[in-house]
This record gives structure tokens, C-alpha cells and sequence, in this order.
């Protein structure tokens, strides 16, 4: 369950008859407990309670109590033996007048009404596997609101199926934006007397519900009906105190759908919560989720913090603007330029959702012009930023009107902060006639048609402007000499996830080609930045998945960009995004922040702390503005080829678990000539073996004279003449083999593909020259173990984390990257002999504590000591080679791994050059 879902089971729960013997079993339901957990508390197997109430091991200890003992009932809980000996997070005692409970870990108490523990849902989160639990509780409301928003909605649509359909979804999102904005409206005195639309729809329709819609659509057509015109429309005089308000908001299709008796009572119980509450940072975001069949099951969940916004906002242009205003101090005309300079700045959003990111530029640019306003005198002072110059495209129509509809919440918000309820009231309605918000695809749009870089006037007026055409812009800027700023969270698709669309859209931006086809979506919002900052000058950060400073992608997007004179003044190094959904994993992102003026401080942030430095690398470090670029060799020409290993595409018919082995054997001892042990990534981490049937071309009669291999022979051909894959039906010749084989007779280095995120150094294994390795593993075949000293090396490690491909923060490791590219010194023999000493006590560490697989001995909290120093002098053999000492830190290894590759691929290109011209000659 997620954080919506447990407000309303609880808000249920408080409304029904308190029943203290079942009270704990649907409090413990309400935020997610299966039947059969609930099932197990009852029958007394996991109730721990020494108290007659119930206590579930490392959560809680609930007590129903006498009335007027609740606490009595808490303290007592707290001092049971039981509590401590379970763990319990939270104790909870109520008598079904009152409540209370306490947070054991940090001390914290809640006391209240039973009927009003409900709004204090977010103390209890923990319950839930949600951690996120300060940032729900600060924004409490906007759950709450979304809860019944989406009950009302769910409602509607059951008494209105075709509203649900495509062709009416417009309209139902259109009638939603609306509502919530007479809500909002009537909470914050822009209706005169609160509750007041809440109030009229009780008082003036029937409680059957019969007239409900009629009512409504009577308030809205009032709303949308000049004063003048009133009598004319036929407005009724309970109506009448309702404002004008238009702006688009109350234009177009005036139908309401149907209400049942169910959907008027949601309708009202939404009006009656406190709207001032509302917090457009996040509540768009919310919201949005109401209108989306796919998204409701995360209802609410998705939005990006307050706190993650600033990342980028904050070193793209707003700290830069707080500078200014410190070093303005007093200055009446310095404060004046600098107010005059926000006028006429834009921000842009090519994936703007609900607006979070341009509501909380608005907002912070309001502060910082408040504070401009104070020091000059002029408090009642109207704000000189045009709401106009913060513009957005949505792909999703509902977004996009929940965007415009928080700017104008925002706007009308910062208005009483700053000049008073009375001033901002005055200037707040009739709403404006102008729409700044795209609802289009922002990789097919035209930007430079949507946002001009110079004055055009107004093109574009309508009666419906949350209908908005894509293909012109519709207002002008205040901008003249003005700066831009792009910014966004652009959808996180990987290359491989990617809909047929979607790979269109890429294509499309990329210009054709096959780069793109690697690239994660959010690639194409830097090239369209890019493409849009060559005619108007524009800076531009967006968070991104940490794909994008890694692996190929760094070549196939910073190459052009680099070639398009693009920069990067910023960035956050990877780091965990969350949302609040319960036990969420997180994804790893970046954020890069663009530019091409090369006078600008370039900042590297690291979770809290920030470090100046001269440029920064596309893999987000200290270093040249260059990239590793995919080489076929090792450009350290003495390290052996690295291959990916034998693929079968058998269907799994050439492949043999241990027992399947050994069954195999007891029939057929003859059989063991035609297999080998095999090993891919999992085995080498696993300490597993599997065994493949490996047959050359001499043995085919052996193999086909032992039925159980025969067999999987057969089923191997009719599985690749059954693949529609071309290469494969062609191995169908020859099914007893691998389709593709790069063994040799000769011993190996084993090197894991893919390494999980925590693992201290890489895993390479060296196995004998039977084994085989899968394509889910590299291969080097060579005795040379110095070679696996490298490539377990901490400095190794560092380049791979920086340059691979990613698996989160885990590694995908690349033989044409990771390994070709890694720089490396030609190497003395005693060097070889030293580091060959050091990889053999790798090995014989590892295997001093067999069983133990590489999974258990490179678990950080468990390394075995041994291991441990044997990888530290390990690395001190590397890294005397590299600087005659052990690196101080990852990022200088980092930054002399970089230095020196670029210095061995500068010195690489004239001797190639060399030898094209002296091929040429002869």
C-alpha cells in the first residue's frame, strides 16, 4: 500500500463504531498487513503481547483500554518486557475517545481525538515500509486531498463511463482542474466566505443527487460570464456572488457529469478539507496520478522533491542570483538592475509533469525579489516576473493543466506572502487568457516556435486555452535581453525499454544513425537543449539516469555536444533518488547542468559538499572535457585481447546442472569425454558450476550414440530452426555445438560482466584450460596472472565504476571500453613478477576460506582479513607503477587514470596518421 491508500484506510477505519477487540487487527490492515498475517496475530502464533493486546515483533505493541486509562495503558506498554524483548518501533494505546502513541526510536508522541488520529497517518509510516515518512508528514494535505480527489474521480466515472473514454478524457480532466480550483478559491477568500462552492452545491442540490451536475454547471457558467452579461446567460441569483473568473479555466465545454448520491458525498467531504494547505510544489505531481490508470497504483507517489528540485535549479542560475543580492546589499540601483534582470529571465521545462520544477523556480525567484523589494521600500510593490515567462510542455494532457492551474496557485500564494491577502485578492481575478503550457511532445515539437528568442507579440488567444494547438507560440515573453534556462526530470527509459515510438522520437533528435539506438530517452532532451541554445542563447541542467556519465552513451551524447561548443558548469555525482512508494529501491541519477559561456565556476557537487574545479569530464570528475571512446584493442598494446565468451543459443539444450551431470555419467561414463564445467558471471560469484556438452567435429558419432545427449542434440536443431533470427536457423547445421565459440586449450582469465553495487574490487577468476566460459562472462586466455592483478585492483575498480556501463551503481563491464581503454604503462619484468606474486595470494586467499563463494568473502562488513590485506598489497604493486605511491583517493586515481589516457591516445593519432601517409606513399 502506498501512503494514499493508508490515509483512506485509516480516515475509514476512525469513521467506523470503535471496536477495541478488533481495533489493532484493522490498524495493522490498514497499512498493509496481509490476511494471513492479521490471521496469525488472532490466533495468538505471533502475538507477543504480555499486555491482552497485540504486539507484532519489530513494529508495534497495540493495547485497547479502559475509558480514560489510554495513558496509563501507554506508559505501561512502554515498560513491558515484551516491548524491548520484540523490538517494537511504536506503541499505541486508545479507549476509543482518545488516542495516543509514541515513535520508540526517536521519542516522539502524538495525542489526539480518536476521530482525528487520522491526520497523523504519517507518524505511523514505518509500519509500512515507507522511510520517506518527514517529507509525507510535512505535505500531509496534499495526500489527503489526493485520496478524496481520486475517490471522487473513481466515482464519476462509474456513473459516466463515456466520460472515461478517449474522446471525453479532455473534458474530465478539464471539469477536475476545475473543481480544484474552486476549492482552493473558496478556502483563500478569493470566493467571498469560506466554504462557500462547497456550501452552495449542499444547499442548492437535492440530496438524492438528482441536480447535483446542474448545480455545479450552473456555478461554472457563472464563472465564466462577465457581470455585465449575467441576466442574459440566465444565471440564477444564488449564483451570482460567485466571481468571474475565465482565464480558460471556466471556457470551452461547460458539461458536468452526473453525480450519484455516492459521488456528491465525496464531492463535499473533498470541500470540506482546508485548501490553504494546498502545496503546489508537489500536489500537481500528485494529482496527475488521478487521471492515469498506470499510475494509480503508485497513487501520489510520484513527484520529485523539493529538495532534489533546488539541485538542479539552485547552481543553474538561482544561487548565482542570491549572490548578486548579497553583494547588492543596500544599493537601491543595484537592487533595481537586479530586479530588472529576474523580469526578464525565462525558465523552460521541455517535461514539465504538473509544473513542479517551474513552480519552485517562481517561488524562489519571488523570494529573492521580495527581499529586493524590502530593502528598496517597496513591500506593496507588483511583482515585475511574468508568471508568462515560466513555460512547460507535458506529453499528458491532465499534467499540463494541473501545471498551469499550480503557476496560478503559486502566483496567487506568493502575492498574500509578500503583499498581503487585500492587494493580492485585488489583482487575482479575472484569471488571464493566456496559456503557457505545451501539451505536445516535446521531442516532435519545434521549441524555437513555442518559445521566440525575441518579442513577437501574442499569437494565440482562445475560449479553451487548456486545449492548446502545439504549433505556434501563443505568448510573448518579457525578455528582451533576457537569459534562458532549460531545466527537468525527462523520462528515465533505457535503451532497452524504450516503446517503437519512443525509438522514433530518438531517432528523430539524434538525426538517424544507430547511436541512439544505446541511449537512454533523457539523452534526447540534452540534443533538443542543445539545438534550441544554437539560435537562443540558454544554459541547461536535467536529472538523469547515471547511464548517461557511463559506458557508450558518454561518446554518442558528448560528442555532440562537445562538437555544438556545449560545457558542463555542474554536476551531482550519482546519487539515490526516492519517491515515497512503499520499500522503493530508488534509482541511481545525475544531474548535469549545461553551458557554453566557459567564464562561469565549474562546480562538482557530492551529496552535501561542493568542489571548484577547472573543467569537468562527462563522467562527472575533475578532467578534460573529453571521452573514452570504444576501441576494437587494448591501447596498452601489451595487455592480452579480452573476449566475450562461448554463446549457445541452445535453448538450454547443450547445458547441464551439477545433478542433471551426475545422472548423466552414472548411465553413460563414456559421456564425461563430451563435457566441461562452464562459468558466466553468476557462477564466478556464486562459487556454482554448471557443465556444457562440448562436442568437436571428430566426436559427433560418440555423442550421437548416447541417447540423453542425442536428444538435447535434436532439441538444440529444432530450436534454432524455429527462431525467427536468421543467424540462428543457420546454426541449426550444426546443433551440437555452440553457435559462437572463441575457446581455446589453454588456461583462462575469467572476467564477470556484470559486478552488484557494494562489491569492493572486481571478481576475474583464473580456471583451467577445460572450463568454458558463457557470453554472460569476458575471457582472456593467458597464464599471465599479473593480468588478473590489474584487473582486481582498486584502481581498476575506480576506472570501471566510472566509465562502464551501469547496473544502478553496480558495474556492466565493456571489453571495447572498460578494459581496451584503461591506460597502462609497458610494464618491466620485475613489475610482471611482482604483480603475479600479489595475484597469486589473491587466489590463495579466496581459497583459504572455501567454501565461502565471492559473494560471501566481498561482502564489505565480512571480508575475511586475509583478503583483504592480500588485495591491499595488491594495490600498492599497482600503484607504485602508476606514481611510485598508493593514490590518496579515488578521484586522484581517477584523475591520472584520465590524464593518462588522454596522453596516450593524443601520442596514439600522429603515429597512425604516420602510418596512413607512409601506406599511401608506397
Amino acid at each position: 500500500m502506498n501512503a494514499v491508500e493508508i490515509e483512506q484506510a485509516i480516515t475509514d477505519l476512525a469513521d467506523q463504531p470503535f471496536d477495541g477487540e478488533n481495533f489493532p487487527y484493522a490498524f495493522l490492515e490498514a497499512f498493509g498487513n496481509k490476511a494471513t498475517t492479521i490471521q496469525r496475530l488472532r490466533s495468538g502464533v505471533t502475538n507477543k503481547s504480555d499486555f491482552g493486546g497485540v504486539l507484532q515483533t519489530n513494529n508495534i505493541h497495540i493495547a485497547a483500554c479502559e475509558n480514560g486509562q489510554v495513558s496509563s495503558t501507554l506508559k505501561a506498554l512502554k515498560n513491558s518486557p515484551a516491548t524491548v524483548r520484540a523490538k517494537a518501533k511504536f506503541i499505541l494505546a486508545t479507549d476509543g475517545a482518545d488516542f495516543e502513541a509514541e515513535d520508540l526510536t526517536s521519542g516522539e508522541t502524538i495525542a489526539c481525538a480518536f476521530r482525528g488520529f487520522p491526520d497523523h497517518f504519517g507518524f505511523f509510516l514505518p509500519l509500512a515500509g515507507i522511510t520517506t515518512v518527514r517529507q509525507i508528514s510535512e505535505n500531509a494535505f496534499d495526500i489527503r486531498a489526493t485520496s478524496r480527489l481520486n475517490r471522487l474521480y473513481v466515482e464519476l466515472l462509474k456513473d459516466n463511463p463515456e466520460w472515461g473514454k478517449a474522446e471525453r478524457q479532455h473534458d474530465m480532466n478539464h471539469f477536475m482542474a476545475r473543481l480544484i480550483f474552486c476549492f482552493f478559491a473558496e478556502d483563500t477568500d478569493i470566493f467571498v466566505g469560506k466554504g462557500k462552492f462547497t456550501e452552495t452545491i449542499a444547499r442548492m442540490s437535492a440530496k438524492d443527487s438528482s441536480n447535483t451536475h446542474e448545480v455545479v454547471g450552473a456555478l461554472f457558467l457563472a464563472m465564466n460570464t462577465r457581470r455585465e452579461d449575467r441576466a442574459a446567460a440566465g444565471i440564477p441569483r444564488w449564483a451570482e456572488g460567485f466571481p468571474y473568473v475565465n482565464g480558460g479555466l471556466f471556457s470551452g465545454n461547460m458539461a458536468v457529469p452526473k453525480f450519484s448520491k455516492i459521488a456528491r458525498s465525496y464531492l463535499l467531504h473533498v470541500g470540506g478539507l482546508d485548501w490553504t494547505k494546498i502545496n503546489p510544489d508537489i500536489f500537481g505531481s500528485m494529482i496527475q496520478a488521478v487521471a492515469d490508470t498506470e499510475e494509480r497504483g503508485e497513487l501520489g507517489m510520484h513527484y520529485t522533491s523539493v529538495p532534489n528540485i533546488l539541485k538542479v535549479l539552485n547552481p543553474l542560475f538561482l544561487d548565482d542570483l542570491r549572490a548578486r543580492l548579497e553583494e547588492a546589499g543596500d544599493n537601491s540601483r543595484t537592487l533595481l538592475n537586479l530586479r530588472k534582470r529576474m523580469s526578464k529571465i525565462r525558465v523552460f521545462d521541455p517535461a514539465c509533469g504538473s509544473g513542479n520544477f517551474l513552480v519552485i523556480a517562481y517561488k524562489e525567484m519571488r523570494a529573492i525579489e521580495a527581499e529586493i523589494n524590502k530593502r528598496r521600500g517597496e513591500q506593496d510593490r507588483s511583482s515585475e516576473i511574468p508568471l508568462t515567462n515560466f513555460r512547460g510542455i507535458e506529453l499528458r494532457d491532465f499534467p499540463a493543466e494541473i501545471a498551469r492551474l499550480a503557476l496560478v496557485i503559486t502566483e496567487y500564494q506568493c502575492d498574500v506572502l509578500y503583499r498581503g491577502q487585500k492587494l493580492a485578492l485585488a489583482e487575482f481575478l479575472p484569471l488571464r487568457d493566456e496559456n503557457w503550457i505545451t501539451y505536445g511532445n516535446a521531442l516532435r515539437l519545434d521549441w524555437l516556435s513555442l518559445w521566440p528568442g525575441t518579442r513577437t507579440g501574442v499569437k494565440f488567444r482562445a475560449d479553451d486555452l487548456f486545449r492548446i494547438p502545439v504549433d505556434q507560440a501563443q505568448i510573448d515573453f518579457e525578455h528582451e535581453g533576457g537569459e534562458t534556462y532549460i531545466c527537468g526530470n525527462p523520462p528515465f527509459k533505457g535503451a532497452r525499454k524504450q516503446s517503437p515510438s519512443q525509438k522514433a522520437d530518438m531517432e528523430h533528435v539524434f538525426g538517424g544513425g544507430n547511436a541512439y539506438k544505446d541511449c537512454d530517452y533523457v539523452t534526447a532532451w540534452y540534443l533538443k537543449a542543445s539545438q534550441y541554445a544554437d539560435v537562443v542563447p540558454s544554459d541547461f541542467a536535467f536529472v538523469s539516469t547515471n547511464s548517461i556519465s557511463r559506458g557508450e552513451q558518454v561518446e554518442h551524447l558528448w560528442s555532440r555536444l562537445y562538437a555544438n561548443g556545449e560545457s558542463i558548469a555542474f554536476g551531482h555525482i550519482q546519487f539515490k533518488w526516492y519517491n515515497n512508494a512503499q520499500q522503493n529501491a530508488g534509482v541511481w541519477c545525475v544531474i548535469i547542468g549545461v553551458s557554453r559561456d566557459r567564464s562561469k565556476r565549474r562546480r562538482l557537487y557530492d551529496g552535501d559538499t561542493v568542489r571548484e574545479v577547472n573543467t569537468i569530464s562527462p563522467y562527472l570528475i575533475a578532467g578534460n572535457e573529453d571521452y573514452i571512446r570504444a576501441s576494437n584493442s587494448p591501447i596498452s598494446p601489451f595487455l592480452p585481447r579480452l573476449v566475450s565468451g562461448n554463446m549457445a543459443r541452445d535453448g538450454g539444450n547443450l547445458i547441464l546442472e551439477e545433478d542433471e551431470k551426475d545422472a548423466l555419467l552414472a548411465d553413460f561414463p563414456n559421456a564425461r569425454q563430451l563435457l566441461r564445467p562452464l562459468i558466466g558471471t553468476t557462477e564466478i560469484r556464486q562459487g556454482t558450476r554448471r557443465w556444457c556438452i562440448w562436442v568437436d567435429d571428430n566426436q559427433i558419432d560418440l555423442a550421437m550414440s548416447i541417447p540423453p545427449i542425442s536428444g538435447r542434440i535434436e532439441a538444440t536443431r529444432s530450436f534454432r530452426e524455429l527462431s525467427k533470427a536468421k543467424t540462428t536457423i543457420g546454426y541449426a547445421k550444426i546443433p551440437y555445438r555452440f553457435a559462437q565459440r572463441c575457446h581455446q586449450e589453454s588456461s583462462s582469465i575469467v572476467v564477470p560482466k556484470n559486478t552488484v553495487e557494494g562489491v569492493p574490487y572486481l571478481t576475474p577468476d583464473f580456471v583451467t584450460s577445460n572450463t568454458v566460459t558463457t557470453d554472460l562472462a569476458f575471457v582472456t586466455f593467458t597464464e599471465e596472472l599479473w593480468v588478473l592483478a590489474l584487473l582486481c585492483s582498486t584502481l581498476h575498480r575506480v576506472w570501471a565504476e566510472a566509465i562502464s556501463g551501469g547496473l544502478g551503481s553496480g558495474i556492466r563491464y565493456s571489453s571495447l571500453i572498460t578494459y581496451n581503454a584503461f591506460p597502462m604503462q609497458a610494464l618491466t619484468e620485475q613489475q610482471k613478477c611482482n604483480l603475479t606474486r600479489s595475484a597469486k595470494e589473491v587466489l590463495l586467499a579466496r581459497e583459504r576460506h572455501f567454501p565461502a563463494n565471492i559473494a560471501d568473502l566481498y561482502n564489505l562488513e565480512n571480508m575475511p582479513d586475509d583478503l583483504r590485506a592480500a588485495h591491499e598489497r595488491n594495490d600498492e604493486v599497482v600503484e607504485r607503477i602508476y606514481v611510485g605511491r598508493l593514490f590518496k583517493n579515488d578521484t586522484e586515481r581517477l584523475e591520472k587514470l584520465f590524464d593518462f589516457y588522454t596522453r596516450m591516445t593524443a601520442e596514439a593519432v600522429p603515429a597512425k596518421l604516420k602510418k596512413q601517409k607512409a601506406g599511401a606513399n608506397a
